[in-house]
């Protein structure tokens, strides 16, 4: 606050109990500096798997350095064996993954008669057993409600009376793909 100094005197404690907290506050700040660096130089050390170099103070303020070679300890061993057995689980569960996922796909084509592909996030392929070309395959968009709809390609152009019947009238993907299975399974059997 505002104070008139001709009036009012200031008095400056000799032992300030600021002054006294912030100088021991920096003594602990730069001990605990010192105390990581140590402990940073030893990890390093402990990582390596080198030597490390440990300097001792003794009343005397002498200081000696003496080479010490550590070992691996054995948790750190234990811990690389759990990383390494770990890799090795995740690596079969990814082999097992992509068998299942390509035996899944194999299973949905020959129970459906379709091969569906991710096109794009959101976007599905459909390419049927009984195509007349490679190029003959729908396009279907994951909205925004879980709801599938039919996007539009050279393909499913030509089907626009199924489109009609079965998906704006009907609301039905299941028959909409059965009903191409079956035009298309029939214009191959007549042939």
């Amino acid at each position: 606050g505002d104070y008139d100094p001709v009036k009012t005197r200031v008095l400056h404690l000799k032992m300030n109990p600021t002054a006294v907290a912030k100088q021991q506050r920096q003594q602990e700040v730069e001990a605990l500096r010192e105390e990581v660096t140590h402990l940073r130089e030893l990890v390093r050390s402990l990582q390596d798997g080198g030597s490390l170099v440990h300097s001792q103070d003794d009343s005397s303020m002498h200081s000696s350095s003496l080479g010490l070679s550590l070992p691996p300890s054995k948790e750190v061993l234990d811990l690389r064996k759990q990383m390494e057995s770990s890799e090795l689980r995740n690596q079969r569960l990814k082999e097992v993954f992509q068998r299942k996922i390509q035996e899944f796909r194999t299973v949905c084509y020959v129970l459906t008669g379709y091969q569906i592909d991710i096109t794009t996030e959101n976007q599905y392929r459909l390419t049927s057993v009984y195509a007349e070309h490679m190029d003959d395959s729908l396009l279907f968009k994951k909205g925004s409600n879980s709801s599938m709809q039919l996007m539009e390609t050279e393909f499913s152009k030509t089907l626009g009376e199924m489109v009609a019947l079965h998906l704006h009238h009907q609301k039905s993907i299941p028959a909409f793909l059965s009903a191409v299975t079956l035009d298309l399974f029939s214009r191959q059997t007549t042939i």
